[in-house]
């Protein structure tokens, strides 16, 4: 068992790192002061054009694996997920910048996955190609707030064909990215078939920003962090909203299968960033820990802040494993049997970030839960990965089901 970094991953890794540090990092202070200079915008601030272009002079462009389905990062081919798990833990440091600065941000990530699955050569000439580009931005709307949309089958937005159309009608919530002026594609997900099989219903559809109908309502805040630089998340109704058949997205009924096969890759990337939060936070409690005195001593020198770091590298370290051994998984044996794995760090992950960026807070004292430092927008974030791309009990559910009935 060899747990070296190839050649080529160390090559890029020392690449981004070193563009995290000259450029990222610093811009974190700009992109905060373009934001309170432009509190109504949506759009993308100046500083993050200015990295995506810095990015992509680096060969730092496009680094997100999509290599099955043909789309390729510029000028090299594609990352394995064991490749780009260490890059994407890096960008997750910076989870306002690395991944928007390098193209490999949700929800376009996931959208252009499904577009090289799926679109037709059409679909991916005038949509996943600029978002290769970077020159779009995209929308996935999936979740609904009159349903429990944990179960997806459940979802009631419509998709009815009408001749040589197809017309939407329902209400989506936490819709990602769609408050971004830039945002010209979203994703919507419904039921083109109301009477068929359960997990046949669902269909995909692209619906092209400026179409008729659709009504971007509302953003939505997680702990009152809106994600402004991301392009938020928002409510979003259609309402009679026609579009071509040609932007049905694979075939009729296939809807629940794209978005299983969506979310899989979704899942594990949203861990690696994870785990990069949680190093960010344990440098930043380090720094804290050495620097700070009470009661006569460095905090670094009270047993229970050495008891809470240890704890903290152990359990970095033990679900960094778990998720490099699902990536391996992904790549070798594909994305279905690694089913489990992929439920498991999906659970794992997120708790860990959130009880190490709490003893983080509790360390920095009051200083943790302000603005002054990223903690607490950290520990927003890790409270909605409990429940983007599927809640705990979900996962917890199956996963316990699949280990009950493994034979010995």
């Amino acid at each position: 068992m060899d747990f070296a970094l190839d050649a080529k991953t160390e090559e890029l890794l020392g690449r981004l790192d070193d563009f995290m540090r000259d450029q990222v990092y610093p811009a974190e202070s700009v992109l905060e002061s373009q934001l309170a200079a432009n509190p109504e915008s949506w759009a993308p601030q100046p500083i993050v054009e200015e990295l995506k272009q810095a990015a992509k002079a680096a060969g730092l462009w496009n680094l997100v694996p999509l290599k099955q389905h043909g789309a390729r990062r510029a000028g090299d081919e594609s990352l394995t997920n064991v490749q780009y798990a260490p890059l994407c833990e890096l960008l997750g440091r910076s989870p306002r910048l690395g991944p928007v600065a390098t193209n490999c941000a949700a929800p376009d990530t996931g959208n252009m996955e499904l577009l090289s699955a799926y679109g037709t050569v059409d679909q991916k000439k005038g949509w996943l190609e600029p978002l290769l580009d970077g020159t779009i931005r995209s929308s996935f709307s999936m979740t609904e707030p009159d349903v429990a949309s944990s179960d997806a089958t459940n979802i009631e937005t419509s998709i009815l064909c009408d001749g040589d159309t197809y017309v939407i009608n329902g209400r989506k919530w936490w819709s990602t990215g769609a408050m971004n002026p830039g945002a010209a594609l979203f994703i919507v997900m419904g039921k083109t078939d109301f009477t068929a099989e359960r997990h046949r219903q669902q269909s995909m559809i692209l619906v092209p920003r400026e179409t008729p109908g659709l009504t971007v309502v509302r953003p939505l805040t997680v702990f009152g962090y809106n994600d402004r630089d991301h392009g938020g998340h928002a409510e979003v109704l259609f309402e009679n909203v026609r579009v071509p058949a040609a932007n049905l997205l694979g075939a009729e009924g296939d809807g629940f299968a794209m978005a299983q096969a969506r979310l899989g890759p979704g899942r594990i990337h949203h861990c690696m960033r994870a785990i990069g939060m949680a190093e960010r936070a344990l440098d930043l409690g380090r720094e804290r820990a050495n620097a700070r005195v009470a009661f006569g001593r460095p905090l670094a020198e009270q047993g229970v802040i050495r008891e809470w770091f240890a704890e903290a590298r152990t359990e970095i370290e033990a679900n960094r494993l778990l998720v490099l051994k699902t990536a391996w998984l992904m790549d070798t044996v594909g994305n279905r049997a690694a089913q489990a794995e992929i439920q498991s760090i999906k659970i794992a992950v997120p708790r860990m970030l959130e009880k190490i960026l709490d003893r983080m807070m509790q360390l920095f004292g009051a200083a943790g839960l302000s603005g002054d430092l990223p903690l607490a927008e950290f520990a927003a974030g890790a409270r909605a990965l409990r429940l983007a791309d599927g809640p705990d009990e979900v996962h917890l559910n199956a996963l316990g089901r699949a280990e009950l009935r493994r034979e010995n």
